[in-house]
């Protein structure tokens, strides 16, 4: 594995469309990706993982189902392995996201918005 700094920045002016998800490092079993979103995302729980969201640029609410959080750029929130969560970014957001090799986006839920085409940038 190649040693190299990633600018966190730079990888997010890479990014030219909405909810796909790139791959911009890798450590032990886990990846570190970024996407671009602007919308209300569904329901859904990662019952095996942890789940690690920064806020890059932008802000996000991230709602379940006993109260919603804001995250604003800088900031961070872990959600629980099993807790139910629905990001919502009503503003375009750039979001970091840690999280095991092969964990889907859309967790237990599944369905049409499940993104499978990791790309490396």
């Amino acid at each position: 594995m190649e040693i190299r700094v990633v600018n966190l920045q730079e990888k997010s002016d890479l990014i030219k469309e909405l909810h796909q998800y790139k791959l911009i490092a890798e450590l032990n079993n886990y990846q570190v990706k970024l996407v671009k979103a602007k919308r209300e995302f569904i329901w859904h729980s990662h019952p095996e993982t942890d789940e690690l969201f920064l806020v890059v640029k932008g802000k996000m609410r991230l709602a379940f189902r006993d109260r919603t959080l804001e995250v604003k750029k800088g900031e961070l929130i872990v959600v629980p392995k099993g807790v139910e969560h629905k990001p919502i970014c009503k503003t375009l957001c750039t979001v970091m996201l840690i999280e095991p090799s092969g964990t889907l986006n859309t967790g237990n839920t599944g369905g049409q918005l499940t993104d499978t085409n990791l790309e490396r940038i």
